[in-house]
C-alpha cells in the first residue's frame, strides 16, 4: 500500500520546488527528517538560486518568502500528516485494494494542492522579479536536468532500463517494509515489465510544461510596467500550476490514468505479498515518520509561543 507514496515525481520541477517539503515529513527517512525540514526553506533557496542565479536585491525576497511559506506549512499542514501518518500505520497492518491505494493518493494529492495554493502569491512575486538573463539562464538549468532525466529512464539498452527501473522500485519499497525476498523482487520485475509506464511518452511531455513555464514568465517579463502586477503574476502562475497537475492533452490525461489505476493495482498485490514482519516494519517506519511531524510541528508552536511572548512582555529596564 504505501509503496506508490513513495514513487518519483516528474516534470514542473520549478513550480514544485516550494512543495517539496509537503511530502518531507511522511516520506523521507526518519534520522534525515527534522534535519532536512528545519533547514528547508535554506536547502530550497539553494535549489531555486541554481535555477535562477538570484540578485542581491532578489534573495531577501525570495528568502523572506520560502520562510513565511514553511512557517505556514509546519503550523497547518505537519498536524494533519501526523494524523495521517497515524491511520496508516493501522491500516498497514491489514490487506488492502486498489481502490484503497488510489483513496491513498487522492488524499496525498489534495495536500500537495493545498501546498500550491498557498505557494502561489510567492511564485508570483519570484517570477515578477525574474529578468530575461535569469529566464534564460533556467532554460539552460532545465535543459541539463532533461539530460539527467533522460540518462536515469531512458537508457538505449532495454535491458538497463529495466532493471534500472527495478533497483528504483525495490528501494522505495525497502525504504517502508524492509528488505525484500528474491520471490517478491520477481514479482516485482514482472509487474514493471507489464507496466503501462512509457518514459518517452512522459519525457515529452515533460519538455512542453518546461516550454509552458518559460513562455508564462517571458509573458509576463514582456508587459508593459502598469500591467506587471501581482494579480496578473498569480493569476498566469496559477494556470501554470493547474496545466502541471492536469495537463491540458487528453491523450496524455487518458495515459496517467491508465498508469494510475495500474500502479494501485500493483502496490495493493505487494502490499498484501508481505509477511506480517515487513507490515510490522513498515508500522515502526510509519511511527517515526509520526513522530518526526509531531515534533517538528510542536517546535514551531513553541517558536510562535515565544515569538508572540517577547511581543507582549514589557520592555527591559535600561
Amino acid at each position: 500500500m504505501l509503496w506508490v507514496m513513495t514513487r518519483s515525481r516528474r516534470g514542473g520541477r520549478i513550480i514544485r520546488a516550494l512543495l517539496a517539503a509537503a511530502a518531507l515529513a511522511a516520506l523521507a527517512a526518519c534520522s534525515a527528517t527534522r534535519l532536512g525540514y528545519n533547514q528547508g526553506d535554506q536547502l530550497v533557496y539553494w535549489w531555486l538560486d541554481g535555477y535562477a542565479d538570484f540578485s542581491g536585491e532578489q534573495a531577501p525576497q525570495v528568502r523572506a518568502a520560502l520562510r513565511e511559506w514553511f512557517a505556514w506549512h509546519r503550523d497547518t499542514q505537519l498536524p494533519d500528516y501526523a494524523d495521517l501518518l497515524a491511520q496508516a500505520q493501522r491500516d498497514v497492518l491489514q490487506p488492502t485494494t486498489p481502490e484503497a491505494v488510489c483513496a491513498w493518493l487522492d488524499t496525498l494529492a489534495q495536500r500537495l494542492e493545498a501546498a500550491a495554493v498557498q505557494a502561489q502569491p510567492r511564485l508570483a512575486e519570484i517570477a515578477l522579479a525574474l529578468a530575461p538573463a535569469q529566464i534564460d539562464r533556467i532554460e539552460q538549468r532545465l535543459a541539463k536536468a532533461d539530460a539527467e532525466f533522460r540518462a536515469d529512464f531512458l537508457q538505449p539498452d532495454p535491458a538497463v532500463r529495466q532493471r534500472k527501473a527495478l533497483e528504483r522500485s525495490v528501494s522505495r519499497f525497502e525504504n517502508v517494509y524492509g528488505r525484500l525476498d528474491r520471490a517478491q523482487r520477481e514479482r516485482l520485475a514482472q509487474s514493471l515489465a507489464a507496466s503501462p509506464f512509457d518514459p518517452e511518452r512522459s519525457a515529452a511531455e515533460r519538455a512542453l510544461r518546461q516550454q509552458d513555464l518559460l513562455a508564462t514568465l517571458r509573458e509576463l517579463q514582456a508587459l508593459p510596467e502598469a500591467e506587471r502586477t501581482p494579480a496578473r503574476a498569480e493569476q498566469a502562475v496559477a494556470g501554470l500550476v493547474e496545466r502541471f497537475a492536469r495537463s491540458p492533452r487528453p491523450a496524455y490525461r487518458e495515459y496517467q490514468a491508465r498508469l494510475r489505476a495500474y500502479n494501485c493495482q500493483v502496490a495493493a498485490a505487494l502490499h498484501n505479498d508481505t509477511t506480517p514482519a515487513q507490515r510490522q516494519a513498515a508500522q515502526r517506519r510509519l511511527r517515526g515518520w509520526e513522530d518526526d511531524a509531531r515534533a517538528l510541528a510542536a517546535r514551531g508552536s513553541r517558536g510562535t509561543a515565544t515569538a508572540a511572548g517577547a511581543a507582549l512582555s514589557p520592555p527591559a529596564r535600561p
